[in-house]
């Protein structure tokens, strides 16, 4: 398949990269580390790109290391690995960061860097909801699937928000800056506490607050609750943050701002037949929870890759994702037993209604593993011919430097 269209070419030398972050603390602390003390230990003859693959390399030290002490999320780990998971993802962060002060001083800025840099923060963001879900206990269930819908949704917003403004806004509060830090912390508090078990603990008990005022609603809430409901509070907050800045920007160039609300379909839908399928599919969600939670975080990954191709491409929004469909086959092949079975109980049509299941509950883990080689194998395409395309068309190497700052290239 195609992603970058032969007519849109020429819109590649075009980009122009702009953002704004209104972190305070990436302002005051991160920022001037970064300038000042990181960028110099990296050599001028280091591409950008390969000083993102190699934070992300730290991120899959994380994993695999997740998947070896706790790959069902509710045990406690070793306090080294927690220790490892902090120090791990504030390289990422760091690595992350300065790709781009890299690229300014090696004259290597351009769109290829914006569409690898998001790529891989896609692929992290999935990544790091299983190491949390890990660090705090929060096992295979609903409380780990609800992380993940926040954690995507807010990537997926914040570059809905890019595509339509033309700027990549981080606000007071982002999960680029606070958020990575404040999993950071919660890491390193996991490595001194002894293990995740500390955070499954109600929260007002432990600090030794009377609860006798509290709707007990709250007042027994555990530690990795009540981090779910400050998550919340950010997530609705960067949410309509994000939605005013579309529909701000849309409005300033007399363009229809209802349209743009349409983006944000493709998720919705993902979103509507995920819980729906693992409800159907208890399996899945108490045992078999983490290749499902990959196979939806590269739905998403290649939802934001479209979209990111389509910004820096000036292509029309792009609406479709192949990687549902699977997802909608598997919501139905379930439903069909279901359906069968209430409407036999209910006397309803003589029992005729509902289908069997092709895959049957021996199959069905062998289906969620098909799915996420499927995503793999769709993601892996996107990236490939984008990379592909964008080097040839701008003569320039992926992972290394083609052409010094100060050579000029061959037209």
């Amino acid at each position: 398949m195609v992603y970058v269209r032969q007519d849109k070419l020429h819109r590649l030398k075009e980009y122009k990269y702009s953002g704004v972050d209104h972190s305070l603390v990436s302002r005051y602390v991160l920022k001037p580390f970064y300038t000042n003390v990181v960028i110099n230990m990296f050599p001028m003859s280091m591409a950008p790109n390969l000083i993102t693959l190699s934070g992300f390399a730290f991120v899959i030290v994380n994993f695999l290391t997740m998947l070896w002490y706790n790959p069902t999320l509710d045990q406690d780990c070793p306090p080294w690995v927690y220790a490892s998971w902090a120090i791990g993802l504030f390289l990422y962060q760091t690595f992350d960061a300065i790709d781009g002060t890299q690229a300014r001083r090696t004259g290597q800025s351009g769109p290829l860097g914006e569409m690898f840099d998001h790529g891989v923060d896609a692929l992290n963001t999935t990544l790091e909801v299983l190491l949390f879900a890990a660090a705090v206990n929060l096992g295979q269930g609903w409380k780990t699937v609800m992380t993940l819908f926040a954690s995507l949704l807010t990537f997926y917003v914040q570059t809905w928000d890019e595509y339509h403004t033309h700027v990549l806004t981080l606000g007071i509060i982002s999960g680029p800056v606070e958020g990575i830090l404040t999993l950071c912390f919660v890491y390193a508090l996991t490595a001194y506490l002894g293990g995740g078990s500390f955070w499954q603990q109600p929260m007002l008990s432990t600090l030794g607050i009377s609860s006798s005022y509290i709707p007990s609603i709250f007042a027994n809430l555990a530690w990795n609750e009540w981090y779910m409901v400050y998550g919340s509070i950010v997530l609705v907050f960067n949410t309509i943050t994000s939605a005013h800045n579309v529909l701000k920007a849309r409005r300033a160039r007399g363009e229809r701002t209802r349209v743009a609300l349409l983006g944000l379909l493709p998720f919705a839908t993902a979103w509507v037949l995920i819980p729906m399928y693992l409800a159907l599919n208890p399996i899945i969600l108490n045992s078999h929870l983490v290749p499902f939670v990959f196979y939806v975080g590269l739905i998403n990954a290649y939802s934001v890759g479209q979209m990111i191709t389509a910004h820096v491409t000036k292509s029309p929004f792009p609406m479709q994702n192949v990687l549902i469909l699977p997802l909608l086959f598997g919501v139905l092949d379930s439903f069909g037993p279901v359906l069968q079975s209430f409407t036999a109980e209910k006397g309803i049509g003589g029992g005729k209604l509902g289908w069997p299941s092709a895959l049957g509950e021996e199959y069905e883990v062998a289906f969620v593993f098909m799915c996420v080689g499927l995503g793999f194998g769709v993601y892996g395409s996107w990236v490939v011919d984008v990379i592909v395309t964008i080097c040839d068309y701008l003569d320039i190497w992926c992972l290394t430097i083609k052409h010094p700052k100060g050579e000029k290239k061959t037209q």
